[in-house]
């Protein structure tokens, strides 16, 4: 067997630490004492008892109820041995529990048999029910860690290694976990794990296996590299340090990349993943002319530096923070929408860095209308009480790109975050209060404090009101001396409202929570501050990896096609980036940047990982995630349908907008367009970047082909194709002219040859349109590639 270094001594650890059976070590955390919260929920959780597809589910299953993988283990002890007169277990035959023979096959069971006869498992539950079925205890140690071993190692096809998983509590002890820990591969047509960590390689690749127990993970990366030698000076030129680190990991790999794209091929590339336009055909004619040899980076600083950049970084924007009108009730209008989308645009604009907007958002407040921000709290927050918001789940995705959402109900099922943890980040949000008005009556407003203060707010002023008029018709003393008073009382109950401690409440349990992040560290948050100013910090501070690395992520994603990590918001331990060097990289880069994402951008596109060709060889045809060549893509749908009105020269028409107003410049989702939402614009409900659909479909493409929109556009008077046949007589100038319009390249000479061919026995007209209709229904002008 061979193995990388690390990997080997890694394997002598696991040998020579876990080689003793498990029949040799004791069974429990405290060896002859059974724990029902650190040894039977971890037992029952291990043989999938308490899954979403078993007991664990909402309505249980045959009448027996579990929390979902233990996350309420004192109503699972309920459960076990208290319900139904505790008829499923049997103290003085514990042999004749239920609970057991059920688990063993020995009495009809829907789950069939989860626990073999004579196991470690049927001695553990044995041992918890001849001591009496102890139940959950205040002082029992709790599980702080998981540790695997090995946690990175290099396996050849067809070799196997077994994982160690050890788990450490807050008093310190530590035990050896492997036997109730459940283990999971990313790709198990790659790596396959077996119930008891055995690994065995299959086929190359890099493949993540996560072990979880007791509500805690771990993970393990193992790398399974091709046989053949690659030629190492394919791994070279390297431009900067994004190259470094992916020929590296390719050259790990032993894939070798695809060769650099050519001129017409990056120029449009570059055009459509900057500034959301394909570039036109006299700007491509222009850049395949230039003889500089540093013109591709000079090309993408123009790029970052024009008025279409800001248009196109500002929607992108608009999708993340949700900007939109409200399906009920709205309170903004589509002018509230216009407003944040200007806001954005301003942003992008001035080239505000990504730590001060994202600290502006968060601790957004006043008027939507002077402070059009405010509009992410109206969407997020709505009329629901913060509780049932979704204004942690949409910040947790939007700014540390991880999802929560999991938690308001149980103990996340990949994550360290249990439902404690979800409602401590919801205390963060426990003062917004939105004073919220139809936009015909005025502005909606976001102050400090809770839904109650907002209306002591306004019995406040209605008091000083009726307390000035009164005085200025010298009115009655005691009439006076009532509002004063009433005034006085209001006042106070505001004082001590804004000024009581922070808590939420956590549904299940009923306890009064302290804001807190989720990290679990402690913040300080003196009386009457807002919360979320501390969270701002928090989140934003240099040292957050997840704020740095979800705004990296989703960038990367933007122009290499596929996140490091995927989905591109669903960062978590159990899913770690196919590569963690440049992923760490790119996170320090981007704190050294002062959080400019343009430099991100322009590192990003200067790269010869970003300028490889999309053409695959025999060896990287596989490659869906180490970026050995470019993967195309489907353009979004505001950015094909902009390609579309300038290839053809004639612009969308949007209700309520003026004629040329392009795509990616209509703030509001909501506008009307059948192509927008037949090609899977975001509808901005959620922060999860799964609202845009980018697959294609049987109905786009049948679209496009019979489109009477796109024939219009194609023969307006206006446009593009009328004028090229009246200015250009030669066919071969209007071949050229639709290619460069389309496809942003000149035909190739055995395409003009087999064009100018058919031309000839043909009407001109009619076989040219049919030329262009072409060129737009092909997959090279859909794509990015």
């Amino acid at each position: 067997m061979r193995l990388s270094i690390v990997g080997f001594w890694c394997c002598w650890v696991v040998l020579l630490a876990g080689g003793m059976s498990y029949a040799d070590e004791p069974l429990t955390l405290v060896p002859g004492e059974v724990s029902f919260v650190n040894d039977v929920i971890p037992l029952l959780t291990k043989h999938q008892c308490n899954a979403g597809g078993c007991h664990g589910k909402l309505a249980g299953q045959n009448g027996f109820r579990l929390s979902l993988r233990g996350y309420a283990p004192e109503l699972d002890f309920e459960t076990i041995a208290r319900e139904a007169r505790g008829r499923r277990l049997h103290l003085a035959a514990p042999e004749q529990s239920l609970l057991l023979r059920k688990a063993l096959g020995q009495t009809p069971h829907g789950g069939g048999e989860r626990i073999p006869a004579n196991s470690p498992a049927e001695r553990l539950l044995l041992d918890w029910i001849r001591q009496g079925t102890p139940g959950p205890r205040d002082e029992e140690p709790r599980l702080v860690r998981l540790e695997i071993t090995p946690d990175q190692a290099t396996l050849p096809p067809g070799e196997s290694l077994s994982l160690k998983v050890t788990a450490e509590y807050d008093n310190g002890q530590r035990r050896n976990a492997t036997w109730l820990t459940q283990f999971h591969s990313n790709d198990s047509g790659a790596l396959e794990v077996d119930v008891d960590g055995k690994v065995t390689a299959l086929r190359r690749g890099q493949t993540v296996v996560s072990a979880a127990f007791g509500g805690q993970v771990a993970v393990a990366v193992f790398t399974t590299p091709l046989d053949e030698p690659v030629d190492p000076s394919l791994f070279l030129p390297r431009h900067n340090l994004v190259d470094e680190h992916v020929f590296a990991r390719l050259a790990e790999l032993r894939i070798p990349p695809s060769p650099t794209c050519d001129e017409a091929t990056f120029v449009r590339r570059a055009y459509l993943d900057a500034i959301g336009l394909p570039p036109t055909p006299e700007e491509v004619q222009a850049f395949l002319a230039d003889d500089d040899p540093n013109k591709r980076a000079l090309l993408v600083d123009q790029l970052l530096r024009r008025p279409e950049f800001v248009d196109y970084w500002a929607h992108w924007l608009g999708d993340l923070f949700q900007n939109r009108t409200e399906r009920d009730h709205d309170v903004r209008g589509v002018k509230g929408v216009r407003a944040m989308h200007q806001w954005l645009r301003e942003q992008v604009a001035s080239g505000r860095n990504w730590r001060d907007l994202s600290i502006d958002l968060l601790t957004a407040s006043g008027s939507c209308v002077e402070q059009p921000q405010v509009g992410y709290y109206i969407v997020t927050v709505g009329e629901k009480s913060i509780e049932d918001s979704d204004v942690a789940d949409s910040v947790a995705q939007a700014f540390l790109g991880t999802r929560i959402g999991c938690a308001r109900c149980h103990n996340h099922p990949l994550e360290k975050y249990t439902q404690d943890d979800y409602y401590h980040f919801v205390g963060f949000f426990s003062r917004i209060a939105l004073d919220r008005h139809k936009p015909e009556e005025g502005a909606t407003v976001l102050g400090y404090g809770t839904k109650q203060t907002v209306n002591w707010r306004k019995q406040l002023a209605s008091q000083q009101e009726k307390l000035a008029t009164l005085q200025a018709e010298n009115g009655d003393a005691a009439a006076i001396e009532q509002a004063e008073n009433a005034i006085a009382r209001v006042e106070k109950q505001l004082a001590d409202q804004l000024t009581a401690e922070l808590k939420i409440r956590q549904p299940r349990t009923g306890e009064q929570l302290s804001p807190q992040p989720l990290d679990r560290s402690q913040l300080e948050i003196a009386p009457g501050d807002d919360p979320r100013e501390a969270l701002a910090a928090w989140i934003t501070s240099p040292d957050n990896e997840q704020f740095r690395g979800a705004i990296v992520n989703r960038l990367w994603k933007h122009f290499l096609g596929v996140g490091l990590v995927e989905p591109v918001d669903d960062l978590r331990a159990t899913n770690p980036p196919s590569n963690v060097p440049l992923w760490n990289a790119l996170n320090q880069e981007l704190a050294a940047a002062d959080f400019d994402l343009r430099r991100i951008m322009r590192l990003i596109m200067n790269s010869r990982t970003y300028q490889l060709s999309s053409q695959t060889n025999a060896l990287n045809v596989r490659d869906a995630k180490f970026y050995s060549h470019f993967y195309p893509r489907r353009l979004p749908a505001e950015v094909l349908l902009d390609a579309l009105s300038q290839a053809t020269g004639t612009p969308e028409k949007f209700e309520g907008y003026p004629l040329g107003v392009r795509a990616v410049q209509i703030p509001d989702p909501g506008a009307e367009s059948y192509f927008l939402s037949l090609f899977g614009r975001s509808e901005r409900t959620t922060a999860c970047a799964c609202e845009r659909e980018n697959a294609v479909t049987l109905p786009q493409l049948l679209h496009l082909q019979n489109s009477d929109n796109l024939l219009q556009k194609m023969r307006s008077p206006g446009g593009r194709f009328p004028q090229l046949l009246q200015d250009q007589p030669s066919d071969a100038a209007v071949i050229q002219q639709l290619f460069l319009a389309t496809v942003a390249r000149p035909p190739t000479p055995a395409e003009q040859a087999e064009i100018e061919r058919l031309l000839a026995s043909g009407e001109r007209s009619e076989a040219l349109l049919d030329l262009f209709w072409a060129l737009l229904n092909s997959k090279e002008f859909a794509f990015n590639h």
